[in-house]
């Protein structure tokens, strides 16, 4: 059986990166052990005998972890029929002879998005809020929820009180204080959901929030009427020259068209508007036989799509001159993420398993001198997702190594913090479609020259390329990060505490993408065990609370 690369650097299952390379972290370490100095010898000792033995049993778990990891891999490569077990003529008399298939697209779904069940995603309990306190982004949100600070002594119950007494601003609440109040009304309970035979990939609202899109690995494309409150099947796109799933689609900014990307060398663009459906397929003319296109976004002149490909290149491609105009040579593996920075399309953010994000200015993109305006180093292992906050200075980044960032695009990282993060990529050798996370992987000391400006832990990312986004302005101030997670939760992140505010429990596979409505208080999940979710605030009796809670623990003990 030929040798096979376990790294993560591979975003979906089919390539192995393309300068990506995988170390020994016993051989290699970010940072040396500080020196500790000791008045006696024997006491030096001890010390040295406490980390001996420290390592000894690090060593141990490790080998346990690979061992465990290698067995299932092959339990699971046995199931699928891509390797098979033979009698041979040597001692052992088996041999393990691999069976080349068509069929390899498939890998990105081993274990159907449920190994996470077995992973307890770690979470900070005290995050660092020392960036996040003196950063602007602070000032907007306290100014979005109309809150002089985080521990404002104007709680839900004072803005009743104040209003009953007349001593409001105005005859009413302002928005912000609008804004303040339903951020103690999230989403907790399911109101509506649908159910497919296969894998929901990816789902967004419509930028007015009356049409929902989902894309499903049966290759159907499903848009739902959403308006008032409503989740009704409108319409049924059978999505055309599929490799394996759709992997992303997207409103176009008029919401008359929809596009979608697949292992293929085209985007594919279908009217949506009226009785008929027209399918344009937009031709990227790849230079790789296996081509994918990760992520898509629309400029917000709909004239220009950008996407992120397994070649490590940025595509734009101009829908007026119907071909494209662009393709910028942008990161050393594959471009797992894009997205535009604001409504002026001028600034594009780009996300890769070589664990960087990137910006570019549209106005100064060169194919023969692809050179970003900056980068953005600190993560450890391939970034999954990127979302700008839509201001062109803040996005956030979901990554492999568990956990989010974000950044300011002002503040872009030296040389030794691109070094620190290319080193700490090439120390992952482990993969996370379909082992365990690793203990060695989940450092959360920051790498030299991390410009984050803060870190996010408490979900999971395995599988697949679990996406995060910030929650909507109109409705929330922005004040909340929200995640997929591998363990089939909803993750909700206060932007300025770092602290996990809820967690949607309901799926039993992994979510890949989650979607909040731009003006209501519903979010929309899609997950790996075929099932599309509603979301929406019930009030609950603090007994039924409980109940809940009980139940919830007698399942996991099942589980386990």
């Amino acid at each position: 059986m030929p040798s096979q690369s376990m790294g993560s650097q591979s975003s979906s299952g089919m390539s192995c990166g393309r300068g990506s390379s995988s170390g020994n972290p016993a051989d290699q370490s970010e940072a040396a052990e500080p020196n500790q100095s000791s008045g006696s010898s024997s006491s030096g000792s001890s010390s040295r005998g406490r980390r001996t033995a420290d390592r000894q049993q690090s060593d141990r778990q490790s080998a346990f972890e690979e061992d465990v990891d290698l067995a299932e891999v092959l339990a699971y490569l046995l199931r699928r029929g891509q390797v098979r077990v033979v009698h041979g003529h040597e001692a052992t008399g088996l041999q393990l002879v691999q069976s080349y298939s068509d069929s390899d697209e498939d890998s990105d779904g081993a274990w159907d998005g449920r190994l996470g069940d077995r992973y307890n995603p770690p979470v900070d309990t005290q995050p660092d809020t020392q960036e996040v306190d003196r950063s602007e982004i602070r000032t907007q949100i306290l100014l979005a929820t109309a809150s002089s600070s985080l521990k404002s002594r104007h709680s839900f119950t004072h803005m009743l009180t104040e209003r009953e007494q007349g001593r409001c601003r105005g005859s009413s609440f302002s928005h912000g204080e609008c804004s303040r109040i339903r951020t103690h009304f999230l989403p907790n309970y399911v109101s509506h959901k649908d159910t497919y035979l296969q894998k929901a990939f990816c789902g967004v609202y419509s930028e007015e929030g009356n049409m929902f899109l989902s894309a499903c690995q049966d290759q159907n494309i499903r848009l739902y009427d959403t308006t008032r409150g409503r989740f009704h099947l409108q319409r049924t796109v059978k999505a055309r020259d599929v490799g394996w799933s759709v992997l992303d689609v997207c409103f176009t900014p008029d919401a008359r068209n929809l596009l979608y990307s697949s292992w293929s060398d085209y985007i594919h663009l279908c009217s949506i508007d009226g009785d008929s459906e027209n399918h344009t397929a937009l031709d990227l003319n790849p230079d790789e036989r296996r081509f994918c296109v990760f992520s898509l976004a629309a400029s917000t002149d709909g004239k220009e799509i950008l996407g992120g490909a397994n070649d490590g290149c940025l595509y734009v491609f101009d829908l007026e001159q119907n071909k494209r105009t662009l393709k910028i040579d942008a990161h050393e593996d594959d471009v797992n993420a894009v997205a535009f920075a604001d409504s002026s399309s001028q600034l594009l953010f780009s996300g890769s398993d070589d664990a960087l994000c990137k910006v570019w200015d549209r106005r100064t993109l060169r194919e023969d001198r692809p050179q970003p305006v900056g980068q953005l180093a600190g993560h450890r292992d391939g970034i999954t997702f990127i979302h700008s906050k839509g201001d062109a200075r803040y996005l956030i980044s979901n990554s492999k190594d568990q956990s989010i960032k974000l950044w300011d695009v002002r503040k872009f990282s030296p040389k030794e913090g691109l070094a620190a993060s290319r080193l700490a990529v090439t120390q992952q050798n482990w993969d996370y479609r379909w082992q365990q996370v690793p203990q060695r992987a989940l450092k959360k000391h920051k790498l030299t020259g991390d410009t984050s400006v803060m870190t996010y832990r408490g979900h999971g990312v395995l599988h697949t390329l679990i996406r995060c986004r910030f929650s909507p302005e109109f409705s929330t101030g922005q004040r909340f990060i929200y995640s997929g997670c591998s363990t089939g939760k909803i993750v909700i992140y206060d932007v300025l505490t770092g602290m996990v505010v809820s967690r949607l429990s309901g799926h039993d596979a992994c979510v890949r993408d989650v979607s909040w409505h731009p003006y209501d208080d519903k979010i929309i999940s899609s997950s790996w065990d075929g099932a599309v979710r509603m979301w929406e605030h019930r009030q609950t009796h603090p007994l039924e609370e409980e109940r809940e809670r009980e139940r919830e623990s007698h399942m996991g003990e099942e589980k386990r």
